[in-house]
């Protein structure tokens, strides 16, 4: 059995002695809260060089290279111009050119699916690790978070191409974009997160959630403007992704925000959510490691 321990004492040749209990960590919260906090903090230089490692290696065993990094947000952009020119899509008057707009809901999507999707691939592709060496787990939770980071800011290109070519000048609520796509990212990952120790255990999770995401992206203004009546607009108003997408839209091409007050509760709530998942994860991993080295 895989047990946390529970507390160091000094021994009399002064060095470390770890004593293990089968006791669960969740009767002593302030103790795990304030390991988990230390083990975050440790974490730091560990889950850079596995940032680095994994980045690299991804691109580097690929014939395309960081052309991949560019392909998702450039597919879903041009599909959905061509059926919007074909007339099959119709999205009504729209502040920019539809490609601009396209491009920018697309990026933004892309960052929420990454971001679900980065714990349990980082944790699945750090699996011998997991089992082998004894290292804080949040190392692997953070070098994804810095994954997803990196490939938004790779796609930005793309993002810059359209703005230069449809000659879009950014408001000077631009930058607040910025604060939208910390949001998103936050909440992909938190939904991420929970779904983690269930999701190593059960393959199933990962099918399943891939057929959720397309499903998920139809009923996103991702591609369209928010819709005022009938069943989608019910669906968009329930869907927590749909204000932060908005916001950070409005504040990258008009420098309003309509939906403000929807993506600050949305944040909220993810905030409290995302801690409620690091805890759960916490308390899963040594179960989780046990059945992988199993």
């Amino acid at each position: 059995m895989n047990h946390k321990p529970t507390k160091v004492i000094e021994n009399k040749h002064n060095s470390n002695l770890t004593v293990y209990t089968p006791e669960s960590d969740i009767r002593h919260p302030i103790k795990l809260l304030r390991a988990m906090f230390r083990d975050l903090l440790a974490s730091r230089e560990l889950a850079w060089r596995l940032f680095i490692r994994d980045f690299s290696a991804r691109y580097r065993q690929s014939f395309l290279g960081y052309v991949w990094a560019f392909l998702p947000p450039l597919v879903s952009t041009l599909t959905f111009v061509l059926l919007n020119r074909s007339g099959i899509l119709k999205v009504g008057n729209l502040p920019i050119p539809y490609p601009a707009y396209v491009m920018i809901g697309t990026l933004l999507w892309q960052v929420f699916v990454d971001a679900i999707n980065s714990p349990i691939k980082t944790v699945t592709a750090s699996k011998a690790m997991l089992i082998k060496v004894n290292f804080p787990r949040e190392a692997i939770l953070v070098s994804g978070m810095l994954e997803t980071l990196c490939n938004f800011i790779i796609r930005l290109v793309l993002l810059v191409a359209v703005f230069a070519y449809y000659r879009i000048m950014p408001p000077m609520t631009a930058p607040l974009a910025l604060a939208g796509v910390f949001a998103i990212l936050c909440l992909g990952f938190m939904i991420g997160l929970l779904i983690t120790p269930i999701g190593l255990l059960y393959s199933d999770i990962g099918q399943a959630l891939n057929m959720l995401l397309t499903f998920w992206m139809l009923v996103t203004p991702v591609v369209y403007l928010p819709p005022s009546t009938g069943i989608l607009a019910r669906l968009t108003s329930l869907n927590p992704v749909s204000p932060l997408i908005v916001t950070s839209r409005e504040w990258l091409t008009l420098g309003t925000a309509s939906d403000i007050f929807p993506a600050l509760l949305v944040f909220l709530v993810t905030v409290i959510l995302m801690f409620s998942g690091w805890v759960l994860y916490r308390l899963a991993m040594p179960i989780i490691v046990e059945r992988m080295g199993g």
